[in-house]
Order: structure tokens, then C-alpha cells, then sequence
């Protein structure tokens, strides 16, 4: 399935080594994924999120806050290729594996996720095994060089990630469908309001994506409560907001002993022109 980064011929797996006609080789890593992402232009050690931010993505995501937006992307991806016998899904951007395995239950389906970070891969491969989970495969590699040959998959699902209208076009098959999903207006409203003296709604996002058409849209959105700290800033840790708020804003936020939020995403469908 994988092609080469540097060559983009076909590879195959040779014990635990993926190998191009080439002769360029990328080694599986012990956890059980393979290193694809090519230095140039880039610092892989500052690639992606890092440990910290991975820990906390994983320690919010797995007490099911946003279970209905996992449930959403599987049916909506599952109805998309369900035309196909043993259909290839790619999760662009997979960060640490939650969204991907939902993926993983549409039957007869192979999963591929790729993230430009090490440590959030490395922790995929840990959830399916830990899962007992044989129809995932992981690659460090990037959503604007993805290491898949042409016409290859059913579906590309990226969610909140990066989008490359010029990759996942080339990456589909005709009938092929690219599943987006981004945060709506009201997305995190009071947890903005926490830290931010004047607080704003989120911009619709703008893809470019002249070589698709939009064919669904879905707007979903509820209300959660956070009932203690550690889940409050493990929620703020996986956000951009994490990067950008001042200490005095941090600080108020480590005050609070619960929050209720909105989560409101919007889940696009395209299809390729």
C-alpha cells in the first residue's frame, strides 16, 4: 500500500524493512509503525504534537466526551464506502488514534492513519495492540505528501487536521469520498470564555478544495460537563488556545473545579470533480 517518500515507487515489506525498487528502505519501528516522513524542509524532532499534548489528547478523548462525534465519523465514513467489498480508508492526520479506531469497526475495511507526529503514532500502535485491533496500519508522514499510490482509497477522514485538496484528489479513487470535519461556531464557547476576556466564535474554515464538490454536511452539536481540573486542562492542552493564552488565563482556568462546554462540529463530505 505504502509508497517510497523519496522516489514514489511501490514498496513491499521485507521482514520488517519497506523496501522500493530503488533501493531507498525505511525500518519498522519496534511498536510496529514505519517512519515515512522525509526531513526535507522540516525538523522531524519538533514534527506535530509532542508527548504532553498527546497525553492529554488521549487522557479527554478516552472518557468518551466526544464518543458522538466518533460514532458520527464512522457512520458517515462506513456509508461512504459501502459500495466496496474490502475498502481502504486513510486517516489523515490521525493524531493519537481515537477517530481511527471507530474507523477500524466498518467491516471489511482497511484503516491507514498518518500524523507528522512520532509520538502520536508510536501511541496508535499501542492502542491496537492493546485493542487486539488487525486492520490498522500507522505511518509517520504528512497529509501534503502522503505515502499512498494513485487512485488507492475509498475515503480520506480528516479531522481537525490539515487539508491538502491536491494529495487527497490524487489519493481517491473516482467515487472516492473526502470527510471533513472541523469545529463549528460555538465549538469550546465557555472554555474560551474562561480564559479569554473577550471571547470569540469560531471562522467557517476555508479549504480551497476546487478539485471537489461539497455533496452532505452535518452539523452536530451538545453540551458535556467536565466535573474536575484534570479534565479541564487536559481539554485546553489539545487545543490551539494552549499555545496562545496567557499565564493570568491559565491561571483562571486552573481554578475551576468543573465546566459545562459546547462541542459543535461540522462533518463536510466531499466528492472528487
Amino acid at each position: 500500500m505504502y509508497i517510497c517518500p523519496v522516489c514514489k515507487m511501490d514498496m513491499k515489506l521485507y521482514d520488517n524493512t519497506y523496501k522500493c525498487s530503488r533501493g531507498h528502505c525505511f525500518d519498522v519501528a519496534r511498536k510496529g509503525y514505519v517512519n515515512l516522513l522525509t526531513t526535507k524542509g522540516r525538523d522531524p524532532s519538533k514534527a506535530g504534537d509532542n508527548a504532553d499534548m498527546v497525553r492529554a489528547r488521549t487522557e479527554f478523548l478516552d472518557k468518551g466526551y466526544y464518543a458522538p462525534l466518533a460514532d458520527e465519523i464512522k457512520r458517515i465514513a462506513g456509508g461512504a464506502v459501502s459500495g466496496s467489498d474490502h475498502p481502504v480508508i486513510i486517516d489523515s492526520g490521525c493524531g493519537e488514534g481515537f477517530y481511527t479506531l471507530r474507523l477500524a469497526d466498518i467491516g471489511n475495511a482497511r484503516i491507514f492513519g498518518i500524523d507528522i507526529s512520532k509520538h502520536a503514532v508510536a501511541h496508535c500502535m499501542t492502542r491496537v495492540h492493546l485493542a487486539g485491533i488487525k486492520n490498522c496500519s500507522f505511518a509517520v508522514a504528512s497529509s501534503f505528501e502522503l505515502p499512498f499510490g494513485d487512485g488507492s482509497a475509498d475515503a480520506v477522514v480528516s479531522v481537525f487536521a490539515p487539508v491538502c485538496n491536491d494529495e487527497y484528489a490524487r489519493v481517491l479513487k473516482d467515487g472516492g469520498a473526502l470527510i471533513v470535519v472541523s469545529p463549528s461556531a460555538g465549538h469550546l464557547f465557555e472554555l474560551k470564555a474562561a480564559v479569554y476576556d473577550k471571547p470569540y466564535l469560531n471562522r467557517p474554515n476555508s479549504y480551497g478544495l476546487n478539485r471537489f464538490r461539497l455533496e452532505d454536511e452535518t452539523e452536530l452539536g451538545y453540551k458535556v460537563h467536565i466535573p474536575d481540573n484534570d479534565d479541564i486542562m487536559s481539554l485546553f492542552m489539545m487545543t490551539p488556545y494552549s499555545y496562545k493564552t496567557p499565564q493570568e488565563g491559565i491561571e483562571r482556568l486552573r481554578a475551576l473545579s468543573e465546566l459545562e462546554v459546547t462541542c459543535a462540529f461540522t462533518v463536510q463530505v466531499y466528492g472528487k470533480k
